[in-house]
């Protein structure tokens, strides 16, 4: 049946230039041509996979079926050919019906080449003659070097049937473009009919909707034509040879054939289908050691919409999709010095999804885009090669860089000069610190109420023990005193992660866990109250902790509020702000010399009037767990203090 169908067209083609219309040989020898490519890389494909299955026979085979179709070979001569292929020696093969295949290629090649006559493609003409008197095969085995004659895709191995075909297919794009006789919404259209002319408009319409978001990037170019029953619809993409979309609609089906030396891209390609039912067939690949990666895939895509209105809504969904993939790979490999492989490909989804595209973040420098950012951010702290997601967390990272390739596309659409974009850029990354040193100074608060907490239940006990409320009481604020502890621990360890990335005010994590000090000396006095003897024995009436008590709960009072304040003390704010702040720095040292005296007044007092050696034991230890604990306040403060002066104010 394929013959019959390449005969025949060879048959029009001559009935057409018998009768001496020379202006209509020309298109639709390019139509033949165009559907003899896409046999060719069918053919090419079978040749790769049966050469794969025979390395690897344990390897599932794929089915060809749709791929066979879409070109238009109905006979299924070859569908064994895969599946039955096998390795008769260390570089020869053994593929059923090889011989037929590579006739069929050769005589598809002849009917690229038949429109590229002429001076201007003589060389393309010269390299087909070369590579025919060089082929050997002559049956189903073929030797390694012949296989690699007919599919090499590498110009440094020299010249192969799949580089001519692909160079062919360049120069039958320029062709079908000179030869169009309209333009029809952008796209270089010709030999369509009426029902046609929709169907186009719909594919151009989304083509021409996100095209501004390449740039002044090459690609895009459409060509319309029609062959047989099929409206054929072709756009160069980009400029790689191996990156290729064909369209074929018939009827209501769509089909699409896409070729791709990235897998990954590929992979995106289909995902951007998910909201239609579009059937892929297997991707099927074929190894080529000097390509990046090492493969080419294919793939095949079928969508049926039930009617015409949904047929073009989709065919325009797939023009609009494909800016998307100029420099894709690109895009993902700058990305990737910012954040995970798995961060990478899923903000290029979110920019295709909402529009925005990747090549005005690379047109605006990419990562050194968001590097020179961090550097005016946090004035060169971030260490060599250390990314985006380590410095604020992966989470923040791909927020952050949403916002920069939607800041980049808006802008350069906009026209909007570099310097702007660089501004803004750069001012939404300090918010994410300045967020993040907000986060510190929440967690600074939170773990100073939580010393108010413990100094208020140390006040408690000891008022219980003035008043012989019993061990029962104390035990029990003892152990309030340590969940409260505990809490101040977890707020500790939140504090060392949100500050383990520099310009996240570090020096709040030294204050913060210095602080936590004196959570311990005050849960750990709350403890030794509990070992007080409970037989009565008489603790010294001139030995009361309640003074030392009350300045702790006080120290701990002015501790907050100089946390608190030190949120908004900025330059250039209130003064009364600055004020504050400093009036609490300096309550906090003369409670601390208050505590001072009164740690001498109970110890003098034990060492005159205790009598059990208990008592002077735990109420001692107990009121130099008081002291260190205001020691360390007054330190947390002088640190706090001189944050805020040097740094904060700096800002």
């Amino acid at each position: 049946m394929r013959r019959k169908s390449v005969q025949g067209m060879a048959e029009k083609l001559h009935i057409v230039e018998s009768l001496g219309e020379q202006r209509l040989l020309l298109p639709a020898r390019v139509n033949a041509a165009l559907a003899a490519n896409d046999r060719a890389k069918y053919y090419f494909t079978l040749l790769q996979a049966a050469v794969a299955h025979a390395e690897h026979p344990e390897r599932p085979v794929a089915d060809f079926r749709r791929e066979r179709l879409a070109c238009g070979i109905t006979d299924d001569a070859d569908h064994d050919a895969v599946a039955t292929s096998s390795k008769v020696g260390s570089a020869e093969y053994l593929i059923p019906g090889a011989s037929r295949i590579t006739a069929g290629l050769y005589q598809d090649v002849a009917l690229m080449l038949r429109p590229l006559e002429g001076e201007r493609w003589s060389d393309l003409s010269n390299r087909f003659d070369q590579l025919r008197r060089a082929d050997s095969v002559a049956g189903d085995a073929l030797e390694a070097s012949e296989i690699d004659r007919l599919t090499s895709g590498s110009r440094e191995r020299g010249d192969s049937l799949h580089l001519l075909v692909m160079d062919a297919h360049k120069a039958l794009n320029a062709l079908q473009r000179e030869i169009a006789s309209e333009t029809l919404d952008g796209a270089s259209v010709y030999g369509i009919e009426a029902g046609d002319r929709p169907l186009i408009r719909a594919f151009m319409r989304g083509v021409r909707r996100t095209a501004p978001l390449k740039f002044d990037h090459p690609g895009l170019g459409t060509t319309a034509t029609r062959v047989g029953e099929r409206l054929v619809l072709q756009n160069d993409i980009g400029t790689t040879d191996a990156h290729v979309l064909v369209v074929h609609v018939e009827g209501r089906r769509v089909t699409m054939t896409y070729t791709d030396v990235h897998l990954q891209r590929l992979l995106f390609f289909q995902n951007l289908f998910a909201r239609y039912a579009v059937g892929w067939e297997d991707t099927v690949s074929r190894r080529d050691v000097t390509l990046e990666d090492g493969v080419y895939h294919m793939s095949v895509g079928v969508c049926a919409p039930e009617t015409d209105k949904e047929v073009q809504e989709y065919l325009e969904f797939l023009g609009s999709r494909l800016v998307f993939l100029i420099d894709w790979n690109r895009a993902r490999k700058r990305l990737r010095a910012l954040v995970s492989k798995g961060s990478a490909l899923r903000l290029l989804a979110w920019a295709a999804e909402h529009d925005h595209g990747h090549m005005a973040f690379l047109k605006a420098g990419g990562e050194q885009l968001v590097f020179d950012a961090l550097d005016f951010v946090v004035k060169g702290e971030v260490r060599f090669g250390e990314r985006l997601d380590g410095i604020l967390g992966d989470k923040e990272a791909s927020e952050y860089l949403k916002f920069v390739i939607k800041a980049c596309a808006e802008g350069l659409v906009r026209g909007e000069p570099d310097a702007f974009i660089q501004d803004a850029v750069r001012a939404e990354l300090f918010n994410y610190f300045r967020s993040g040193q907000q986060l510190v100074y929440g967690i600074a608060a939170e773990h100073a109420a939580t010393i108010v907490e413990i100094a208020g239940v140390l006040r408690d006990s000891v008022l219980q023990v003035r008043a012989h409320d019993g061990a029962g009481a104390l035990e029990r604020n003892a152990q309030r005193a340590k969940e409260w502890e505990r809490r101040a621990d977890e707020l500790v360890n939140r504090a060392r992660s949100a500050t383990k990335h520099p310009g996240s005010a570090e020096p709040f994590r030294v204050i913060v866990e210095a602080a936590d000090d004196v959570a311990d000396e005050l849960e750990e006095a709350a403890f030794r109250l509990t070992l007080l003897p409970r037989n009565g024995a008489a603790i010294p009436v001139k030995a009361d902790l309640l003074p030392l008590a009350e300045l702790l709960v006080q120290a701990a009072q002015e501790y907050v509020k100089l946390v608190e304040t030190a949120r908004i003390v900025r330059r250039g704010g209130a003064r009364e702000d600055m004020q504050d702040f400093l009036d609490a720095t300096h309550r906090i040292m003369a409670l601390e010399r208050d505590t001072d005296a009164a740690q001498r007044d109970i110890e003098a007092a034990l060492a005159t009037d205790a009598q059990d050696f208990r008592v002077l034991h735990v109420l001692s230890e107990a009121t130099k767990n008081l002291e260190q604990a205001a020691d360390a306040l007054m330190h947390c403060s002088l640190r706090m203090r001189d944050y805020v002066l040097s740094q904060a104010m700096s800002a």
